[in-house]
């Protein structure tokens, strides 16, 4: 039966309706009713993350634990050899331009909110039920850290990445979610359940997007009044937020694309040159061990970490863990159809072991050298320096501390103002980009979409930040987080069945074809004698010599007689 073929996007890059109207009406009713009573709706978060956290605290560790084991699974057994285009394609980008392509991808303004503050956090106060000496919460806090920001987060990515990269390129299908799940639903994701998968991602990303801007705007804030410009305050979140946007539109009307790679490009040049700064001027063979070493024993508790849910903290710990760890297994959910839809563009030609390979370990690696450095030197600072970075009371300064740390390295000025234009470069460049991506996915799939469409995502993504951050800041944006990955990640659960039912048809119709191709020929290498090749050998002697003796053993068409031979 010849299949049929996957509907067209829509013409010159419209809307489908079925998805658009949906998401806007979702998005805007949120933001509207977080603007007109941020307080209401900061209680109204405050429970709903309650009840998530209380029910679902161990679904979300679990889960994503699970989706680290898929990976691997997938990379590292017979599918692995799957290529994610024609059976001839050659990847689009050489090694090294992928590779930086996929760091690109990742997590521009959290990595650079957290860097240090996530490290010292952690240091200052650590997860209920960890003690020991300072060095020990040191290494634990570091450790803590590269779990959330390690394998499992990238593993989150491979799952959508994969899929999708495996039904664009493999099979020739739009770039839209809903493809991913084919394999499963079959026809039924070009109707209503596919415009219901579209609808969750399209919501989520908008929701991962705006978390992402909002801790950007938090954080340069912080560093402008650092720096002493302006003092840190919702009203400069808005406005900082209203400018970044006011530049993304620009992009967006003027097409200048090509600018945007540039800036991509330079500011992935300017944190690589921030982290060997620090590297160089700081405490060097310090910041190198404690990457060695906590590498070695992140891997060591890997197990361990990956299935902590603080189930014998009490309400303790699942504040915690509301605020650590469930936050980011919901955030790097919700972010996770943007992310995933840039790495399927730009990894065919890839094999599946290649991509799951790449995917997670070059990331993850540059990651753990970020927060090595970063949060080693300021974790460095407490223990053998002149501190200062944990308040009296054991609390983290979330925003400030980057900028705190920098302060006492040398040209501490001038790197705050150079951090802030990192944070406001990849503020300007996600914005865009997750602006394209959220486009696409409105409008089923279409490459070049209207851009009207696209200022439409960019203004939405803008104002969401900006009522979450009203309605109760940073624990709003975790919040919101933690919310819109529930109904997305059993999603991604379909997309692994789903990705696995079709790599094992593949590899079931290439082993066919592989025995017809060789069943015709396969008594020339092999014989179709089923004894052992010694007594193969010694049988056929033996029917020769009574053939010779015996010519009426001999039957017409040459063959030996059928059953034993009596000689």
């Amino acid at each position: 039966m010849v299949e049929p073929q996957p509907p067209s996007t829509a013409p010159g890059g419209t809307v489908n309706r079925a998805v658009f109207w949906p998401a806007a009406v979702i998005i805007v009713a949120f933001a509207a009713a977080a603007m007109i009573a941020p307080d209401a709706s900061g209680r109204v978060f405050d429970t709903i993350q309650s009840s998530i956290v209380t029910n679902f605290n161990w679904y979300y560790v679990l889960i994503s634990a699970l989706f680290v084991a898929f990976c691997l699974w997938v990379g590292f057994s017979r599918y692995g050899d799957i290529r994610l285009g024609k059976d001839d394609d050659e990847p689009e980008f050489s090694l090294g331009a992928w590779f930086s392509l996929l760091f690109a991808a990742g997590m521009g303004i959290g990595l650079v909110f957290y860097g240090v503050s996530e490290p010292l956090s952690h240091f200052a106060d650590p997860r209920p039920g960890v003690s020991g000496s300072a060095g020990q919460l040191a290494q634990q806090a570091m450790s803590q850290t590269f779990l959330h920001w390690g394998v499992h987060a990238w593993a989150i990515y491979v799952v959508i990445g994969l899929a999708l990269a495996y039904a664009i390129h493999r099979r020739g299908r739009p770039i839209s979610i809903r493809w991913t799940l084919e394999p499963l639903l079959g026809s039924r994701v070009r109707g209503r359940w596919g415009d219901v998968i579209d609808v969750v991602a399209l919501v989520g990303t908008v929701f991962g997007v705006a978390t992402s801007l909002g801790l950007g705007v938090v954080q340069i804030g912080a560093g402008l009044e650092s720096a002493g410009f302006v003092e840190a305050s919702d009203l400069t979140s808005i406005v900082l937020i209203v400018i970044i946007t006011g530049a993304v539109i620009f992009s967006v009307v003027s097409g200048v694309t090509k600018g945007m790679k540039w800036l991509s490009s330079f500011n992935l040049a300017l944190a690589g040159v921030l982290v060997v700064f620090i590297l160089i001027v700081g405490p060097t063979q310090f910041l190198l061990r404690d990457l060695v070493q906590g590498i070695g024993n992140y891997l060591q508790n890997f197990i361990s970490l990956s299935f902590t849910v603080s189930a014998f903290a009490g309400a303790e710990g699942e504040a915690w863990q509301a605020a650590w760890t469930t936050f980011y297994w919901g955030w790097w959910i919700s972010w996770a159809p943007f992310v995933g839809i840039f790495i399927a563009r730009v990894s065919k030609g890839r094999t599946v072991r290649q991509f799951v390979t790449g995917v997670i370990l070059v990331p993850t690696a540059i990651t753990f050298l970020w927060f090595s450095v970063l949060g080693g030197a300021a974790l460095y600072s407490e223990l053998a320096g002149p501190g200062g970075l944990v308040g009296s009371d054991g609390s983290v300064d979330v925003e400030s501390a980057l900028f705190q740390m920098l302060a006492q390295l040398p040209a501490g000025s001038v790197l705050t103002i150079g951090v802030v234009l990192l944070i406001a470069v990849f503020f300007v460049t996600s914005a865009d980009s997750g602006s394209l991506v959220m486009a696409m996915i409105a409008t089923g799939g279409s490459v070049e979409p209207r851009r009207w469409i696209r200022v439409f995502f960019a203004c939405a993504s803008s104002v969401l930040a900006i009522a979450l951050l009203l309605s109760g800041g940073l624990s709003a944006l975790q919040t919101a987080a933690i919310i819109i990955a529930l109904p997305f990640s059993v999603i991604m659960l379909g997309i692994c069945w789903s990705t696995s039912i079709a790599f094992a048809r593949e590899h079931r119709a290439y082993e066919r074809a592989s025995r017809a191709a060789f069943r015709a020929h396969i008594g020339e290498y092999y014989g179709l004698e089923v004894e052992e090749p010694a007594q193969r050998g010694a049988g056929v002697g033996l029917v020769g010599r009574i053939r010779r003796r015996h010519p009426s053993t001999r039957q017409p068409s040459g063959r030996p007689p059928e059953g034993p031979v009596e000689g």
